[in-house]
């Protein structure tokens, strides 16, 4: 089985949905007709991204708004202060039944479609649904998260200093001792607040998180495969386990939280085949594409006849990717699937993704609209994050999150920051950097080279081109052979950019589709 690609070469001079600007988007591309997993792992590790069978790489150094591949290290990754009131507001929703409309400012506000890359059809990152209305982004956030955490800190050393004076205070009134700084104020207790001898006794807020952190860390997150698809819920008690003290949550304590059993909702998380579709994708296919259409219409504000079925099942149901089932692989195997989010029965959100040999891609994310107050695209991501830790424990080189492409340049992209620790790939060696080390050039520069060494070169640049496979009239051959047999003008040129575009290893097995 080989990869099967005809590159297109670039696109220039189209409107780009970041800045607006009308000419100013350029990429290059190509139709996968099909693809292995793991060529497709090594263009994403190369800036490349599918959309339907359309693969894509933004021309770095040309385009208005440079596009870099971002990756999270999901078996680091510790929720920040938001994305735990996210998870917090799901499970009081799931247990109580509550919720705000009026306070939501997780609420997405641009997964808008990208016509500079494939005309009117090709559909941005899932994770290009805006999380947040802050306006001044992802690092104004972490500063005041860290301020807030700096304050309370001098909160409760400053109360301790003063417990201690006081104590200190008091042993000195006991021992008979003088003290003018200490002035006794009697007053009368205030009626009415009392204790409720009607309730039982209050426990004290410590003891409650104690209580509730043993039940969690007793708990272990298991999966059940229910022909065919698989559904993520919450784990099993298992008594044998011993509670772990001081320990920090972790993504799973806040998912997998313990509902009581008279919870207001139901929440499944189910995994299914869409390419090639399994017969439960087939069964909930209408179901999946209404909630689609809606969001397509409510959110991008698109007429009623533009979400069509036919362009849903192209976008995102098909895929260039063969489905792969080794036997050291996850138990879902390689390939395309929707996550389908049922509540009580109904489907309120997909999320598109794609299983890696190194990683969990996330493709797009559609929801029902009506359910926008629960920060859905942000809750998704957290699952897919939790998704691939899951994944990981039986397939160890799957370890990282693939979250599609961070755009400094504009500011209400750069939210995906705020998932870390995460990376960005350098434009020109294709080398994985932390995104703290990105982050001051980018401010001084949209189009930045992250790596530091100024010797290092793109180790997977072509060296022989003749080496590259060629599928020509229906027949396999090297390029050398290939340019023997070729009738009419040459076109080396274009075929030494493709290769220059996605390296020798990937020339060297997948198959360039000339005609």
């Amino acid at each position: 089985m080989a990869s099967v690609v005809e590159y297109q070469g670039p696109r220039r001079g189209y409107r780009c949905g970041y800045c607006g600007c009308p000419e100013g988007k350029a990429c290059s591309g190509m139709w996968a007709h099909s693809m292995t997993v793991q060529d497709y792992q090594d263009l994403i590790d190369r800036g490349w991204r599918r959309s339907g069978k359309y693969v894509y790489k933004p021309v770095m150094n040309q385009t208005c708004c440079p596009q870099y591949t971002i990756r999270c290290r999901p078996l680091h990754f510790q929720p920040s202060k938001s994305h735990k009131k996210v998870l917090k507001k799901m499970f009081k929703f799931l247990s109580k039944g509550e919720f705000s409309k009026g306070n939501n400012e997780e609420e997405p506000m641009d997964s808008q479609m990208d016509n500079a890359v494939m005309d009117d059809f090709v559909l941005k990152s899932k994770l290009d649904i805006h999380s947040d209305h802050r306006p001044l982004g992802e690092g104004y956030n972490e500063v005041i998260e860290n301020e807030v955490e700096k304050k309370e800190e001098k909160l409760e050393d400053k109360k301790t200093k003063e417990l201690n004076q006081s104590h200190a205070q008091k042993e000195k009134l006991g021992s008979g001792e003088p003290s003018s700084s200490v002035k006794v104020v009697a007053s009368a207790p205030k009626p009415g607040k009392g204790a409720d001898l009607s309730k039982p006794p209050c426990r004290k807020a410590k003891d409650i998180r104690k209580e509730r952190k043993r039940q969690k860390l007793i708990l272990k997150s298991q999966t059940d495969k229910l022909e065919g698809f698989q559904v993520q819920h919450e784990p099993q008690l298992l008594p044998s386990e011993k509670p772990k003290l001081n320990q920090r949550k972790n993504i799973e304590d806040f998912i997998f939280d313990i509902l009581p059993e008279d919870a207001a909702h139901r929440l499944e998380v189910r995994v299914v085949r869409s390419s090639p579709p399994s017969s439960q994708f087939k069964a909930t296919f209408q179901e999946s594409y209404q909630v689609y259409k809606r969001y397509q219409m409510v959110i991008h504000k698109d007429p009623p006849d533009k979400p069509t079925v036919s362009q849903f099942t192209r976008f995102l149901c098909t895929s260039p990717l063969e489905m792969e089932n080794p036997p050291n692989g996850p138990d879902y195997g390689y390939g395309s699937f929707h996550q389908q989010y049922w509540l009580d029965g109904k489907i309120i959100a997909v999320g598109v993704i794609d299983v890696l040999p190194y990683c969990v891609s996330s493709v797009y994310l559609y929801y029902d609209p009506d359910y926008s107050f629960l920060s859905l695209g942000v809750y998704s991501a957290l699952r897919e994050i939790a998704f691939t830790r899951q994944l990981h424990e039986k397939t160890s080189q799957l370890s990282y999150y693939y979250m599609g492409f961070y755009i400094h340049s504009c500011p209400k992209m750069r939210y995906k920051g705020q998932y870390r620790p995460s990376d960005l790939l350098c434009p020109e060696t294709y080398v994985w950097v932390p995104i703290e080390q990105c982050l001051p050039a980018l401010e001084s520069s949209k189009y930045c080279r992250f790596n530091q060494d100024a010797k290092a070169v793109d180790e997977e640049r072509i060296k022989e081109l003749d080496r590259l496979r060629v599928l020509y009239k229906r027949t396999i051959m090297p390029y050398n052979v290939y340019k023997k047999r070729q009738k009419g003008p040459s076109d080396e040129a274009i075929v030494q950019q493709y290769a220059d575009l996605v390296g020798q290893t990937c020339s060297e097995r997948m198959l360039l589709f000339r005609s």
